[in-house]
């Protein structure tokens, strides 16, 4: 029943006695969050269940208010509270905290210089069986109060220590993303400009072992060889133009330091490019453009020939462990992608992915 828009007259007493009573005999079936989402001020209309402050709470935001230490001792803290407020099973949550959390941080860079970037931070610490939940707030303020460092692996395993002492966990996580600008030469014309390369720093601890890993998205072309045969057997058989397909791929490196050896960002995109030497370009003139049409025809390459590359500089450096390669090529002749996955050592080792795995390695251009 809807009255709204059919009263065309002004309501009489018994009107309003007869509303009453319908109101009232509806509440009484209800609950009181059903009640309280059509106005909570129908609770003092009903026998018993009067709310008899609700009138008199302030609309006015108090600025002149200050939270004292007896005030702050008094407010309610549900996420500590006691076992018997656990919502589901008691079981061990891995990985609780926060993600995305942005500020500007400033970073080493290999040439004994700083920089500072935005940066996203994740971090997360394990919650036993027994325990509600944890202060999320903490992880920012541990954060904080480092935040003004030039930030390395020790200041990360620093605030790590900080905010795994705050919450009385056994594991704990952090990450730090940013966008890493790096000045790049063009292949001919001497021209230079900005290459952003995604980063995370990332510092993991598990059962008292930590582990520094440096992830790196590597952005570059793939010519497929198959069809730079054919089209070279197109050319020499019948004398048709034709030429070999390539694609804009991504692989994502993700290398363990190996005993605390320091390991640079820009150490590691010199070995992906190293290991395939087709990176995407940022300026370029004609005398370019033809380079890297060369460059291609010099390294064509199969997604599984680009993981073992990259697999082989990586085992070749010592200051690298553990490493993962998670390779991409966004293929021009199909409507699908071709993809790798290639681990060494037990760190990355994993019977399932994420189902969006592959879907999070596209780049916008």
């Amino acid at each position: 029943m809807n009255f709204v828009g059919e009263i065309d007259r002004e309501p009489e007493r018994a009107d309003a006695e007869e509303a009453l009573w319908l109101l009232r005999r509806w509440a009484a079936q209800a609950d009181p969050t059903e009640v309280a989402r059509l106005d909570p001020a129908i609770a003092r209309l009903l026998p018993g269940r009067e709310v008899g402050n609700y009138p008199d709470l302030s609309r006015v935001y108090p600025d002149d208010f200050r939270a004292d230490t007896d005030y702050r001792a008094s407010m309610p803290d549900l996420q500590n509270g006691p076992s018997s407020l656990i919502v589901g099973a008691r079981a061990q949550i891995q990985h609780v905290g926060i993600s995305n959390f942005r500020l500007p941080i400033r970073f080493h860079t290999r040439d004994g210089g700083d920089i500072t970037l935005e940066t996203s931070v994740t971090g997360t610490v394990s919650l036993i069986g027994e325990k509600k939940g944890i202060n999320m707030s903490r992880i920012m303020r541990s954060f904080y109060a480092h935040a003004e460092r030039t930030f390395s692996f020790s200041v990360l395993e620093a605030v790590l220590q900080d905010y795994k002492t705050d919450h009385d966990s056994i594991d704990a996580r952090l990450m730090m993303r940013f966008s890493f600008p790096a000045r790049v030469e063009s292949l001919r014309s001497g021209l230079t400009g900005w290459q952003y390369y995604d980063i995370a720093l990332e510092l993991v601890e598990r059962d008292g072992v930590r582990n520094r890993i440096i992830h790196l998205d590597y952005v570059y072309s793939s010519t497929c060889p198959c069809s730079l045969e054919l089209s070279e057997h197109a050319r020499q058989s019948r004398g048709q133009l034709a030429t070999p397909h390539s694609q804009r791929s991504v692989a994502r490196i993700s290398a363990v330091e190996n005993g605390g050896r320091r390991l640079w960002y820009e150490d590691l995109i010199d070995l992906a490019r190293a290991a395939v030497p087709t990176e995407t370009q940022v300026m370029v003139k004609r005398e370019d453009e033809q380079a890297f049409a060369e460059l291609n025809a010099a390294n064509p390459i199969f997604v599984e020939d680009a993981a073992r590359s990259f697999a082989e500089r990586l085992l070749a450096d010592e200051r690298i462990g553990d490493f993962r390669v998670v390779a991409s090529h966004q293929e021009s002749l199909h409507s699908h992608d071709a993809v790798s996955i290639l681990t060494e050592g037990p760190t990355f080792v994993s019977e399932s992915i994420d189902p969006r795995l592959f879907a999070s390695l596209h780049k916008a251009g």
